[in-house]
This record gives C-alpha cells, sequence and structure tokens, in this order.
C-alpha cells in the first residue's frame, strides 16, 4: 500500500504512515493496515516494540481524510461514517492497551486522527517542531478518538482549554497536558530509530530525551483554572473576552472559530470522561455524537466551509454559544441503545 509502509526493522515492527502531501491524513486502509500489523507482531516473540512515524516534515498526521465522509454524507449514506468511526476507534483501543510496546515519532502537526494513533502509544517522542492539538469543534465534531480520554487526564483544566479552543501544543506543552511523553531533538531520531531497531531496548528513548523548553499553558495554568472551571461555555468565554492577556486572546480566537454546539458538547464531554475508568469506556461515550454527527450536528457545515469549498464562513445550527439548548447535547450524547460501541467484546 502506497500511503503506508510496513516491515520489520531488527526488533521491532516499523509503520510509516507515507502520505506526506496530504499531512499523512488517515484513511480507512491505513488504519486496518496498522491494525493488521499491531495483530502480527503482538504475537512475534522477536519483536520487542512497535513503531509509528511519518514521512516528511509538516506533520505526523494531521487528521483523518474526511472528504469521502463528507461525500457519502451528502448521498444520504450514514453508515459508511460510522463504519470508519467504529473502526478506528478500535484500533485506538487495540494501540492504547497492546501487550507491545508502541513507540511514536510525532513531529509537525499531530492532530484529530493523529492523535489516536499516536498519543495513545506507551511512548510518545516529540521534538522542535510537534504541535498537538484536538481541533475538532472547527469542524463541527468533537474531540474523539480517545481524545476526550486525554483531555479529562490532563492538569487542572487544561483538558477543557484545549479541547474548546483547538489550542496547538508546543513539545513542552504537549508532555505538561499528558500528550507526549519525551522530547528528543529532531536530528537524534534516526539514531535512536537505529538503536532501537538493533537492540529493542526502550530504555534508550529515556538516554536520549532532553527537556524542552518551557510552554505556555503551565505558565498561564492559574488563568485557565480559573476561566475553564466556569460552568458553560458562554461563562468561559466572556470571561476570555474579560482578560486582556495575550494568551487569554489567543484561546479566545481559537473558540470564536468552533461550532457553538461541538464546543457546548467537548464541554460536557471531558467532564463526562473524568469518571470513565477505561478507553473503551471514553470511546464509547465520544461514539454517541460522531453517531448522530452527519444529521444532527455542524459536521457536513464545518466539513463544507472549511476543508471542501474553504469560504472559512460556516453557518453553525446556532449563532453563539448563548443560543445552545440544554437539550441538543443531551440528545447528542445520550445512549444508542443497540447500537452503542462495544470494542470490549470486538478485539
Amino acid at each position: 500500500m502506497s500511503e503506508i509502509r510496513v516491515r520489520t526493522n531488527g526488533r521491532t515492527g516499523h509503520v510509516t504512515l507515507a502520505r506526506p502531501d496530504m499531512l499523512n491524513a488517515l484513511t480507512k486502509g491505513m488504519c486496518s493496515a496498522i491494525e493488521a500489523a499491531l495483530d502480527q507482531w503482538n504475537r512475534d516473540d522477536s519483536v520487542d516494540a512497535m513503531v509509528i512515524d511519518a514521512e516528511g516534515e509538516r506533520a505526523f498526521c494531521a487528521g483523518g481524510d474526511i472528504v469521502e465522509m463528507y461525500q457519502s454524507g451528502i448521498r444520504g449514506d450514514l453508515d459508511y461514517g460510522r463504519r470508519f468511526w467504529r473502526d478506528e476507534y478500535r484500533l485506538n483501543a487495540r494501540l492504547s492497551g497492546s501487550r507491545l510496546p508502541v513507540i511514536s515519532f510525532l513531529q509537525g502537526y499531530t492532530m484529530g486522527g493523529g492523535v489516536g494513533i499516536g498519543c495513545h502509544a506507551r511512548h510518545r517522542i516529540v521534538c522542535e517542531s510537534s504541535r498537538i492539538a484536538m481541533p475538532e469543534c472547527a469542524i463541527g465534531l468533537i474531540p474523539d478518538v480517545g481524545g476526550s480520554y486525554l483531555l479529562a487526564r490532563a492538569p487542572g483544566r487544561i483538558g477543557e482549554c484545549m479541547g474548546l479552543t483547538g489550542f496547538r501544543a508546543g513539545p513542552a506543552d504537549a508532555i505538561h497536558a499528558g500528550f507526549a511523553d519525551h522530547f528528543v531533538p529532531r536530528e537524534a531520531w534516526p539514531e535512536l530509530l537505529r538503536q532501537l531497531a538493533d537492540t529493542g531496548d526502550i530504555g534508550l528513548i529515556d538516554q536520549a530525551a532532553e527537556a524542552p523548553a518551557s510552554g505556555v499553558l503551565e505558565q498561564g495554568s492559574p488563568m485557565i483554572e480559573q476561566v475553564f472551571s466556569l460552568p458553560s461555555v458562554p461563562e468561559i468565554e466572556q470571561a476570555l473576552i474579560e482578560d486582556d492577556s495575550e494568551l487569554a486572546g489567543q484561546l479566545r480566537r481559537g473558540m470564536s472559530r468552533n461550532s457553538p454546539l461541538s464546543m457546548a458538547c467537548a464541554l460536557e464531554l471531558v467532564r463526562m470522561q473524568r469518571s470513565s475508568s477505561s478507553m473503551e469506556q471514553a470511546l464509547g461515550l465520544e461514539f454517541r455524537f460522531v453517531h448522530r454527527a452527519v444529521e444532527h450536528a455542524d459536521f457536513m457545515e464545518g466539513i463544507r466551509a472549511l476543508i471542501i469549498d474553504k469560504d472559512n464562513r460556516p453557518a453553525w445550527r446556532h449563532a453563539s454559544p448563548a443560543d445552545v439548548d440544554r437539550r441538543d447535547v443531551e440528545h447528542l450524547l445520550a445512549s444508542l441503545g443497540d447500537q452503542e460501541l462495544e470494542l470490549e467484546q470486538e478485539h
């Protein structure tokens, strides 16, 4: 498959995303190939670890390839997206729970679907160019692929902050927020990969790691804690308007681009996830929203405005966060009955 390369390299199984011109956007075929490789190497005693990396400098993976999902929605086919998300979420859960250590190398942008395959690895490596984000509210979706599970476990209210604003975390912020583990300078990656293939020794990652330059989320944590602990999106937005700091302005601008309905659901979801006992349970809550996203959320309009027509003028269902009714949120996150995601039975 030209969009992904899978091979055994010494003591490691090695998967490389190979769509650099498309920012390594994740397709259904790529998900299937990664899952098949993970299955094979989990049964192979000669493989000590699985490595996932990507070609190009701009992105590890900037998200899922959602154009086909949009086109299927236009045709009235609701099942394509639901099947894609079921398969993708199964892969996310399996990477998170893999017996075999998974190591991800996350240069450039890691967003959305890229978080799902890169940030549930056991050892997540970032470099100078790394920018990790969950910007789904900008396309009328919610932080998914297990991203809401990570957001809920970030320190303080950083989860609400990243989920509502799409904040792009540099290496220090990504580590502080719990989306990455180690900073290794980009120039050191080839040698580290070679050593891992030769020895399978995971301890080499700690030896190569350095302390990154400080990030802004930890520095801004008092403001973030105060603002993003407020009960609702309108209150959070107003508090950011009243704060004249540079960080508050940056976060407010991030929210201004997003679907009001998605932000309301994202806030509810991150707070619900704090009581989730497992990745599977968290993915199940996310699936409730995405199962309904084409029909009942802003997903189609967000894709049209940002990806298809590129006019950046989405006509959201609600004019502002204050217009979102609590019942809309409850409907999108309500049980799906016999359509609920059951990953534990699937793997």
